[in-house]
């Protein structure tokens, strides 16, 4: 029978079956259930609770590793493949020396008077018998350096550090630690000369031999770290509360707490700004006494 000849109940009964047929290929597949799109997302990372401030620090370490490695790094590699060792040793000796005297007056500040008297000692041993520091032989004598800033004291003093803070230029810091750089920045070295010039120079000097001894444990970070920022700011934040409950848990016995050996990771810490950690920043030499 042909289709014109076809009785209309057929032809109906075939469109029924074809719409049929093509609405349940053109369905869509069932909805998920409502926790499944929340069990297929990755968790976000739980926060820090020392670090707040997580997302504006991360942008300030960025900005810091950047000059880095434009600037700082290149210019601590030339120095090294350029000045010989013996040079770069004598340099480093005259601003430790200079050092010193802040670290002999926050170690008796802490109530640590054998190990004050020590390093006391130890800068009058280099300045009299070292040429003015050039030399160490307080070393040879077992005259320990015992390096101390006035963020320690004021954690030894009970002093919360308060949250963690990338400083611009500085580094790894706490609240605590970076009011503290105040008085650590007046009794720098690059505060003795007299001009605005000379201040910078002693800066500029000092940021080079500080981030030429961390090449090593920057290139370690850039090595094994999966997240520079976060292994930078733990590794800060235990060296720290480290020296700080060690040396309140030791006053006044001579221990090595706070020696100028601090852990690898603790060391690499402050490589990516460490130049600016260890000196004040140009425009602050130059300012007016």
């Amino acid at each position: 029978m042909s289709a014109r000849h076809r009785p209309p109940a057929a032809i109906a009964a075939l469109a029924l079956f074809a719409a049929l047929a093509l609405g349940g290929c053109a369905s869509a597949p069932p909805a998920a259930a409502p926790g499944a799109a929340a069990q297929a997302a990755p968790a976000p990372l739980p926060a820090n609770p020392a670090d707040p401030w997580e997302r504006w620090n991360r942008k300030v370490y960025a900005f810091n590793d950047a000059i880095d490695r434009a600037v700082l790094k290149p210019v601590a590699q030339g120095y090294r493949a350029a000045v010989p060792h013996l040079v770069r040793k004598g340099v480093d000796n005259v601003l430790g020396n200079i050092g010193d005297v802040w670290s002999a007056a926050n170690n008796l500040l802490q109530g640590k008077v054998q190990t004050g008297l020590e390093m006391g000692f130890r800068v009058l041993t280099n300045t009299f018998f070292g040429l003015g520091g050039l030399l160490d032989p307080a070393s040879e004598m077992r005259l320990t350096r015992h390096s101390e800033d006035f963020g320690q004291t004021l954690g030894t003093w009970g002093v919360g550090s308060g949250p963690f803070v990338e400083l611009p230029l500085f580094g790894p810091s706490t609240v605590r630690d970076g009011l503290a750089l105040i008085a650590d920045r007046r009794a720098s070295p690059a505060q003795l000369p007299e001009t605005a010039r000379g201040r910078n120079a002693v800066t500029v000097i000092g940021v080079v031999n500080t981030r030429t001894k961390l090449l090593d444990a920057s290139a370690l970070v850039d090595r094994v770290a999966l997240d520079p920022y976060a292994f930078i700011r733990d590794a800060y934040l235990a060296h720290r509360r480290e020296s700080i409950e060690g040396a309140a848990s030791l006053v006044d016995t001579g221990s090595d707490v706070g020696d100028d050996a601090p852990p690898p990771a603790a060391t690499a810490a402050s490589a990516p700004a460490a130049a600016a950690s260890a000196a004040p920043a140009a425009s602050a030499a130059s300012a007016p006494q």
